[in-house]
């Protein structure tokens, strides 16, 4: 069988395609993803502050602010989410402060949680349950 450097270069992008279109099966999810980042340590409470809105009228422009001081590290899940790793934020010896704000899509009404990797190697963990009432990631 012979095969032309078209159809070779088809098939190859086809198999490119294949590998990096989001698949259900390949997310991860929240257990997951919090044992990877805390690297199996039990999160603690305080020392961290989420600021979500309780009701969010349009679920693809959510704002979220967090602020952990003397965080390395901060990450955000949506466990409604198709996928629930939102963002993670890493701070260097130089930043001025561990403070993060973005805005942020929900699919629906559910629990942001805020994870921050301290700079002793404790986590500490928050969260806040945001009601969506339209929009989101599934329309």
């Amino acid at each position: 069988m012979k095969i032309s450097r078209r159809k070779a270069l088809w098939v190859g992008l086809g198999g490119i395609a294949s590998a990096t279109l989001a698949n259900p099966a390949f997310a991860a999810t929240v257990e997951e993803l919090t044992a990877a980042f805390t690297a199996g340590a039990v999160p603690a409470s305080g020392g961290i502050t989420l600021t979500a809105p309780e009701i969010a009228e349009n679920g693809n422009t959510v704002p979220i602010a967090v602020d952990a001081p003397g965080a390395v590290a901060i990450m955000l899940l949506a466990a409604g989410n198709p996928e629930p790793a939102v963002v993670t934020f890493t701070f260097g010896p130089a930043a001025g402060t561990q403070m993060a704000a973005t805005r942020i899509r929900l699919a629906k009404t559910q629990d942001v949680v805020a994870l921050a990797k301290m700079a002793d190697g404790s986590i500490v963990q928050a969260s806040a349950m945001v009601k969506v009432t339209i929009g989101g990631c599934g329309g």
